[in-house]
């Protein structure tokens, strides 16, 4: 495995060695730190305005009784909400990518988003469900998704193109199944399903944050620990082989990883479109790092879905976008430039 010229290897105890990498860890302190002042920002956006001197004094517990109640019950949830989300899908599309070797092996064109779109469109047109039903079909959708494509990708073993073959062929197959779904729904219905199917953050509360939240503290620190295993799929599965990573368990974990990530994000917003895309890709670009880039991944993802729910309330006048309308402007621009990208060398 060939090593980035800057990394270097630090000690801890118990006898592993941690590699660091000092302008991934530079990147990394920066995007938290845009991420963090994204939010400060967002929450002090709004009708009531409110400084951000005065949001952090609030949430240091030095707020007024007003203050108190705007910033910590109905503006912070969207924000959590909001870097959770970012960060999920941030994390899931840097798995994805890694594990098909592919820039465009992204949930979205995978068609898990498809997939937890069908299941909560399926609660909402055939079943009229509160907001927390919408919430488990789009989860329980992107999981049996996941599990499809998995399955249907298996073939002594499940190689990169391959998952990405099938999940192109599955995205396809479900987004004719949500356009049915949706000519079948009355009108309040349908109108409901194209709220939810844009992806938005509006009304999240803390009924969103906790299952999020707890999701991600599992999930987070398990895929993390199978990062230098994934960096040696990257070599190819012989080589990987070679080198005493079992493969085939390593590939699993991360692809259900990524996949519960996916879904829970999807549960809790909706499908905001080409966050996962773009969010590995700008993180490596920002790194110049070999590897999955996980954790500036996961940055990234918290950074740009914040900062594009901002400019979605703050670039229109009065006119409030759902983020999922930003993230898709931007996100689409981004994937005709990475497209034209890959053809000019050669790789697609």
């Amino acid at each position: 495995m060939r090593t980035h010229p800057r990394s270097r290897a630090v000690r801890v105890p118990g006898g592993l060695s941690l590699r660091l990498d000092p302008r991934a860890l530079v990147v990394v302190v920066l995007l938290l730190a845009a991420a963090l002042a994204a939010g400060v920002a967002l929450i002090g956006t709004g009708d009531a305005k409110i400084p951000a001197a005065d949001v952090l004094r609030t949430l240091a517990g030095h707020g007024t009784a007003y203050q108190d109640f705007i910033v910590r019950e109905l503006r912070l949830p969207r924000v959590l909400v909001g870097l959770l989300v970012g960060a999920s899908l941030g994390l899931g599309g840097a798995l994805f990518q890694s594990v098909s070797r592919n820039p465009l092996g992204s949930p979205d064109v995978l068609g898990l988003s498809q997939g937890a779109t069908a299941g909560a469109l399926v609660v909402i047109v055939l079943m009229s469900g509160s907001a927390a039903a919408v919430t488990a079909g789009a989860l329980a959708g992107g999981l049996l998704t996941g599990l499809a494509i998995y399955l249907l990708a298996w073939r002594q073993g499940v190689h990169g193109y391959r998952l990405v073959l099938v999940g192109i062929g599955v995205s396809a197959v479900l987004t004719a199944v949500n356009g049915y779904l949706l000519t079948k729904a009355d009108m309040v219905d349908a109108a409901r399903a194209v709220v939810w199917m844009t992806g938005s953050l509006n009304g999240r509360d803390w009924d969103q944050v906790w299952p999020l939240l707890a999701l991600c503290a599992v999930l987070v620190p398990l895929v993390l620990a199978h990062a230098r295993g994934l960096r040696m799929l990257e070599m190819g599965d012989d080589t990987a082989g070679a080198l005493g990573v079992p493969v085939q368990r390593v590939r699993l974990v991360v692809t259900t990883g990524a996949v519960l990530l996916t879904a829970a994000a999807t549960a809790a917003a909706g499908p905001v479109s080409f966050v996962a895309l773009t969010a590995p890709q700008l993180a490596r670009r920002l790194t110049r790092s070999p590897g999955p880039n996980l954790v500036p991944s996961l940055c990234m993802g918290a950074a740009l879905l914040v900062t594009a729910d901002w400019a979605a309330q703050r670039a229109f006048g009065a006119d409030q976008l759902p983020v999922g309308v930003v993230t898709g402007v931007l996100g689409g621009g981004y994937l005709l430039w990475l497209l034209v990208t890959e053809r000019r060398a050669g790789r697609i």
